[in-house]
């Protein structure tokens, strides 16, 4: 299936009576979204400001026809929502939550591609999809972005994509889909998943995509874009000052050896023809110049 959202998926907010989760619900609710069930085995039956809530996934997308699930437990229990959320049927998986143990990550991962391979997995420790205009599944704030294309947006950092997002609305640039793949080190959806799909998104005519250091993502993301994207691509990747052998942040941030910095993620992505800022606000003018040539 596609990772992209429109104004025709059906949510169900797994966490949606939390304090966060029900935050978050409902502002995307506000956005537009179509926010269909919450899910809480002990409070099935009730409501949240009319949202139903259901006992587990399937009976929510039974009674909803819920396509799609966020999640919002805390990380001890996503493992047993994200399978949940397979088995009742949704077809996409946004986990917002952060701290999830990598052993966890690793095992509902490789669960989803054996037993549920149609199932596409967006997270963990993500800020989720926003189509704006149509969809918001997450915490991205609706109002930084704007609508009508032509720029797809994928990017590991939380906090750059939100700059993304406002540096293209600032030069009145449209974006068609921005996802935030987060930086854990067991992503369920990969750079070059985003990458794939926008290039065949009629609707995309461009990309912008952020990185930062740690892991060979950015490497392996090079890579395709020089042997199968013919849409242009910018790039900005956080992390130049980062000191050697050091974590930075809660992500899967550590550079080991030579590889995973920052200037070796730039060169890898300059030598598939990538225009690569060296900040976010020059990767800004960079895709404005883009748009501008489209």
């Amino acid at each position: 299936m596609s990772i992209f959202v429109d104004e025709n998926t059906k949510v169900v907010y797994q966490g949606l009576t939390g304090s966060q989760g029900r935050f978050y619900g409902l502002l995307n609710r506000e956005y537009g979204t179509q926010v269909v069930a919450g899910t809480n085995p002990k409070k099935a039956g009730t409501d949240v400001e009319g949202i139903p809530i259901f006992a587990n996934v399937g009976d929510a997308v039974a009674a909803t026809g819920a396509t799609a699930s966020c999640v919002f437990i805390p990380a001890p229990g996503v493992r047993d929502a994200v399978m949940d959320a397979a088995a009742g049927g949704v077809e996409f998986i946004v986990v917002i939550t952060e701290g999830v143990p990598a052993h966890d990550e690793a095992w509902f991962f490789n669960a989803l591609k054996r037993d549920y391979p149609n199932v596409q997995l967006l997270g963990p420790n993500c800020p989720g999809i926003i189509s704006p205009g149509k969809a918001n599944i997450g915490i991205t704030a609706g109002h930084i972005a704007k609508a009508g294309g032509p720029v797809g947006i994928v990017s590991r950092s939380g906090t750059l994509t939100y700059q993304a997002l406002y540096e293209l609305k600032q030069q009145d640039i449209g974006v068609t889909t921005c996802v935030g793949i987060g930086g854990d080190p067991v992503p369920g959806t990969s750079f070059i998943d985003c990458l794939r799909a926008f290039e065949a998104d009629p609707e995309t005519k461009a990309v912008m995509m952020i990185g930062e250091i740690g892991g060979s993502a950015e490497e392996e993301a090079a890579a395709f874009i020089k042997s199968s994207m013919s849409k242009p691509v910018v790039a900005y990747v956080a992390g130049v000052t980062a000191p050697p052998g050091k974590k930075m942040g809660h992500a899967g941030a550590i550079v080991s050896g030579g590889k995973g910095t920052a200037a070796a993620k730039m060169e890898a992505l300059r030598d598939a023809g990538v225009q690569v800022g060296l900040n976010p606000t020059e990767a800004g003018d960079l895709m404005t110049g883009v748009v501008a040539n489209l």
